[in-house]
């Protein structure tokens, strides 16, 4: 009879222990609210305007106008990530911006940020799970007939928070999703500046082996016209030297360019965002400088660049964050009921209860302070930002309008007044008056201003892609309205006079002389 009664405990234990196992696996299956919620969670936002305004609950950029390029970005699961694939190399600055905010990986992980932001604002705001437990006490009594004891199966409890702190929570994690938004914003803009100024790098880079070029067949005609006067006996060997010297730095300069022009190319496919793309050529023009005013621009920076407007949603954030502190003190209820079944009298019970923790020593003291700390660490670092921002635009500007200055003294003043000696020296040459080494000095001055004229271009078109980074200009540059004509630079001519009996006067140039291209 004992062995009997010991084995009907243990069947009647495993049998309720198996109701248990079900109900909690029940509670925990796969159409669980959590997997409804993940399933229905809303497709990754897009980010396209430049100004467009944040919603503080969902915090996403609304879609706004847009120039050359749509900064559209899905987060593709891991199965659907492209392999490596081996497109045309792009020339146009078009072509490296769409490759750029279509495929560069700063603006996917930036995107995939906001999603981690999105998954902690949902997080945030979920109610706790309820607690099931199952109790089986005085298990062997010898005062229960059956030896079986108390059962109490299920007793369920669930917190009930109070103080409104799934709401407080939600919004401090609200303010991380405008932060990552605004974060993936600020690195398009930074990316498509960087490519701007990595493409004018490269074709003011490819325009100066060009120039170098015709320097150097200048600089070889010079050479062979004055070899040719030295065996005339008109000119002195240290002429003929000095011409060799001019040759051969305008040759290794040629050559330096040359070298530093596939290393630009790469540079440029990287910053866009493929590397394994290295352009052959790139196409664009110097004309149509946009025009930038200092402090027009420091205020556009500080009001509308999205590192200055994340700062101040910092502000924002850190204020929820101790609002949040603050009611972590109120205590919240626990509340629980559950099945007892007492076999020693063979009754059907029920139990309640009510518990909360008594906030006596706790107070969550360190951690409001904490929070306030944070908030005042936030509020200065909006100065911060707006310091450090400013400081970016000054130097980009310093640098933009230096070398636009440059570049204008040189196209109105230096270029010309170049040309005009130059015309003027042949002129006096073919009179009898001057030395023919006098019209090739005349002639190398252009030469050098055409190429520090290019130099200065190529800092000013820089500066001003950084300029247009900061200001977040989807059209960029503005489209020409006429085309400017670049200054024409007179070269030597390609032909050698003919050798002059010795004492028989200066040799003869060319009637005509072609323009530089």
């Amino acid at each position: 009879m004992r062995l009997f009664n010991i084995r009907t405990v243990w069947r009647r234990a495993a049998l309720y222990a198996g109701g248990a196992a079900a109900l909690v696996a029940g509670c925990a299956s796969p159409d669980s609210d959590d997997t409804l919620l993940l399933s229905r969670s809303p497709a990754p936002g897009r980010v396209t305007g430049r100004t467009s305004p944040i919603s503080p609950t969902a915090g996403r950029l609304q879609p706004g106008n847009t120039g050359v390029q749509q900064a559209a970005f899905q987060n593709p699961a891991p199965s659907a990530v492209p392999g490596p694939s081996t497109p045309s190399a792009p020339s146009a600055l078009e072509d490296f911006l769409r490759l750029a905010v279509e495929q560069n990986p700063r603006l996917a992980k930036a995107n995939l940020a906001i999603d981690a932001a999105r998954g902690r604002h949902l997080q945030a705001g979920l109610y706790p799970n309820p607690d099931v437990a199952v109790n089986w006490d005085e298990l062997g009594d010898r005062s229960s007939p059956d030896r079986l004891g108390i059962l109490t199966a299920p007793r369920i409890s669930q917190t009930i928070v109070t103080g409104h702190k799934l709401t407080l929570a939600q919004a401090v994690a609200a303010r991380e999703v405008d932060q990552a938004t605004l974060e993936l914003l600020g690195e398009r803009f930074a990316v498509v500046g960087s490519v701007r100024g990595a493409f004018y790098e490269a074709f003011t880079l490819q325009q100066r082996a060009e120039i170098l070029a015709e320097v150097v067949k200048l600089a070889d005609d010079a050479w062979g016209i004055g070899k040719t006067l030295l065996d005339n006996k008109q000119i002195a060997r240290l002429d003929l030297i000095q011409l060799e010297v001019e040759r051969e730095r305008f040759r290794a300069e040629l050559q330096s360019a040359r070298r530093e022009l596939p290393g630009a190319y790469r540079r440029l496919a990287a910053v866009a965002g493929q590397n394994a793309l290295v352009p052959e050529a790139v196409k664009a023009t110097f004309d149509n400088l946009p025009n930038y005013d200092a402090e027009v621009v420091r205020q556009a920076v500080l009001e509308y660049h999205p590192q200055a407007r994340s700062a101040r949603v910092g502000v924002e954030r850190a204020q929820a964050a101790v609002r949040r502190a603050e009611v972590e003190p109120i205590p919240n209820l626990t509340v629980s009921a559950g099945y007892v079944r007492q076999f020693e009298n063979r009754s059907h019970d029920g139990s309640v209860g009510v518990s909360l923790p008594v906030p006596m020593w706790n107070r969550n003291q360190g951690n409001i302070r904490a929070a306030r700390a944070e908030l005042g660490m936030a509020i200065q670092n909006v100065g911060q930002t707006e310091n450090e921002l400013a400081a970016r635009v000054a130097t980009a500007y310093q640098a933009y309008a230096a070398a636009r200055e440059r570049a204008e003294a040189y196209r109105k003043e230096l270029i010309p007044r170049a040309e005009e000696t130059y015309q003027l020296s042949l002129t006096a040459f073919k009179g009898g008056q001057f030395e023919y080494l006098r019209v090739i000095q005349a002639q190398r001055a252009i030469a050098e201003a055409r190429v520090e004229y290019n130099r200065s271009l190529g800092e000013a078109w820089k500066a001003a892609a950084e300029l247009s980074g900061l200001l977040m200009e989807e059209s960029w540059p503005a489209p020409i309205s006429a085309p400017v004509p670049a200054p024409a630079v007179a070269p030597a001519s390609a032909s050698a006079p003919a050798p002059s009996k010795p004492g028989a006067g200066p040799v003869q140039m060319p009637p005509e002389v072609s323009k530089f291209p």
